[in-house]
């Protein structure tokens, strides 16, 4: 009953709706002949009653619950899941949750592998209730989580790829952060959302612009390592515009 209880502390939007159904129904499975319900019935500790009121703001549960069944969705998408997956997303659970808390995400993560859901659905929802710095930090993650073995999986960036049109982040966006873990020879200027004709004054217009985006401080709410996780991504930002900085010779 311990998994019930702590899934209990986290509830928010994330513990509603279809994510509502589908964690329910990984926790259940996971205690031993304590729950006996279908993903519908759900606990009587989630959010997704008829009636109740959902929580509007992302809390560091949601996030949690968020990044645990999107994790799943791009690690099976290549029909294999390998250990370097399983360690990145187990770091980052102990860093924003202790051991114990991490130890029972990942028994979900585990589930979760193996289960069938709709991800348009459960992207949808989060879509719905999650802001854009969040929802952007997501996709962050799940290219860290895809390139974690050293590698860019196809299927795995073309599911990253569908996961991002669905929670409403843009194509540049998401180029922006591809070419974060992707590199090539226009990776700078795809993280400043730039082509490469652009005048000197567009890139440090680019630049600012990017640099507010992508400020750490705008996932303070979902957590201290979180928003420490945020920062490389600001970093990469300013690397880039270093970079091109660099190349022309700009002050």
């Amino acid at each position: 009953m311990g998994a019930i209880k702590w899934i209990g502390g986290v509830i928010g939007w994330a513990t509603g709706g279809i994510l509502g159904s589908i964690i329910g129904y990984t926790v259940g499975s996971l205690i031993d002949g304590a729950v006996n319900k279908t993903p519908s019935q759900g606990s009587d500790s989630y959010a997704g009653e008829p009636g109740r009121r959902q929580r509007p703001v992302t809390m560091e549960g949601d996030f949690g619950v968020s990044l645990l069944v999107l994790s799943a969705a791009v690690m099976r998408s290549d029909k294999k899941v390998v250990k370097a997956e399983l360690d990145f997303v187990k770091t980052f659970f102990v860093r924003n949750f202790g051991e114990v808390k991490a130890r029972q995400y990942i028994l979900m993560l585990r589930d979760l592998l193996n289960q069938p859901y709709d991800l348009r659905a459960v992207c949808q929802q989060i879509r719905q209730y999650m802001d854009h710095a969040s929802r952007t930090q997501l996709v962050h993650y799940l290219y860290g989580i895809s390139m974690s073995d050293g590698q860019a999986h196809a299927s795995e960036l073309e599911q990253i790829r569908l996961i991002t049109s669905w929670l409403g982040i843009s194509e540049a966006d998401h180029e922006s952060i591809k070419a974060m873990f992707v590199k090539d020879e226009l990776s700078a200027y795809k993280i400043l959302e730039i082509s490469k004709d652009a005048t000197d004054e567009e890139v440090k217009k680019a630049y600012k612009k990017m640099a507010v985006k992508y400020h750490p401080d705008k996932v303070s709410h979902l957590g201290e390592d979180v928003q420490k996780a945020a920062n490389e991504k600001f970093k990469e930002v300013n690397q880039a515009y270093e970079s091109i900085k660099k190349q022309r010779g700009m002050n």
